[in-house]
C-alpha cells in the first residue's frame, strides 16, 4: 500500500537543491505537492516535468518569503485554494560563512527571518488544517551545524540550533493529534547552496568529497513520511561527531579546530 498516494505535502524552497529533489520524489510516489519559492520560471518547469512524467498535478505559488506581507497573503490564499493539506516540508532557507563583526546585519536578520521565523510561521498558519487529518506530518530540514557549530556560521547555525528545538517541543505539544514532526539534520549538500554561502568556493572544494547527494538524500526524507520518525541525521560520523561534542564539547573544539576552520 502507497501511504503518499494522493497526499497534498507543501514545500517551500521547492525550486532547486533538496526542494526540488523532495517535490520530484513526492510525485514520483503519487503525492501531490504544494511548491513555494521565488522563481516562477523553475516552478513552472518542475510543474510541466510532473505532469510529463507522472501525468498528475502540482501547484506552486511565487513569493519572496522575507516579504513578510505577501508571504502571509500567499498563506491565506493557500487555506482557500487547498483546504486539505496532509504535510508540510520546511526547507526553504539559505546561509552566509562570515565572521559576525565582518556580516552584513541585514543578512543576519533575513537569515533568521526566512530558515526559522518563516519556518515557525509556516507551521502556525497550517497547523489547523493538519490536525483535522487522520494523521499529518511536519518536516523541518535543519542542519548538523545546528548541533555542532563551527566559526563564520555563528548566525546560520544558531538558526539551525532553533529549528531543531522547535521541532521537538512541536513533537511534545502534537503527540495525541497524530501530527508527526521530524527535524531532517544534515551536513553539506550538493547544491547550489555554497554559490551564496561561500561564493569564493574554498569551502566547496575542502568538504566536496563529503557532500551529500540531494536525490538520495530526498528518497530518505520521503521515505520517512508518516511514520514517527523523531530525526534524520546524516552522514553518519557528523552525527557521531556531534555526539562527541555534545559530551566533551573542550575536547573536541581541540581536537578538530583544523576541520572547524576549513570555511
Amino acid at each position: 500500500m502507497n501511504i503518499l498516494q494522493n497526499k497534498i505535502i507543501l514545500v517551500t524552497g521547492a525550486s532547486s537543491g533538496i526542494g526540488r529533489s523532495i517535490v520530484m520524489k513526492l510525485a514520483e510516489k503519487g503525492a501531490i505537492p504544494i511548491m513555494i519559492a521565488r522563481s516562477s520560471d523553475k516552478l513552472e518547469e518542475i510543474k510541466q516535468q510532473i505532469n510529463s512524467l507522472y501525468g498528475m498535478e502540482s501547484y506552486y505559488y511565487v513569493v519572496d518569503m522575507l516579504d513578510q506581507n505577501k508571504y502571509e497573503s500567499i498563506l491565506d490564499n493557500i487555506k482557500i485554494s487547498h483546504p486539505t493539506i496532509d504535510g508540510i516540508i520546511n526547507n526553504a532557507g539559505f546561509g552566509k560563512f562570515e565572521k559576525l563583526e565582518q556580516m552584513d546585519f541585514n543578512t543576519s536578520k533575513n537569515m533568521i527571518h526566512l530558515n526559522l521565523q518563516s519556518l515557525i510561521y509556516t507551521t502556525y498558519t497550517l497547523l489547523p488544517i493538519l490536525k483535522k487529518q487522520p494523521n499529518a506530518h511536519i518536516v523541518n530540514i535543519g542542519s548538523q551545524a545546528g548541533k555542532l557549530a563551527t566559526p563564520k556560521s555563528a548566525v546560520y547555525s544558531a538558526t539551525k540550533a532553533a529549528v531543531i528545538s522547535f521541532s521537538n517541543a512541536l513533537r511534545l505539544e502534537l503527540i495525541e493529534d497524530n501530527v508527526y514532526v521530524t527535524s531532517v539534520n544534515i551536513g553539506p549538500v550538493k547544491t547550489e547552496f555554497f554559490e551564496h554561502a561561500d561564493p569564493t568556493g574554498n569551502y566547496s572544494r575542502n568538504i566536496e568529497k563529503y557532500m551529500l547527494d540531494p536525490d538520495k538524500l530526498a528518497k530518505k526524507i520521503v521515505g520517512s513520511l508518516f511514520t514517527r520518525k523523531r530525526e534524520i541525521n546524516l552522514p553518519q560520523w557528523m552525527q557521531f561527531g556531534a555526539i562527541c561534542y555534545q559530551l566533551a564539547p573542550n575536547t573536541m573544539e581541540k581536537l578538530l579546530k583544523k576541520q572547524f576552520s576549513k570555511k
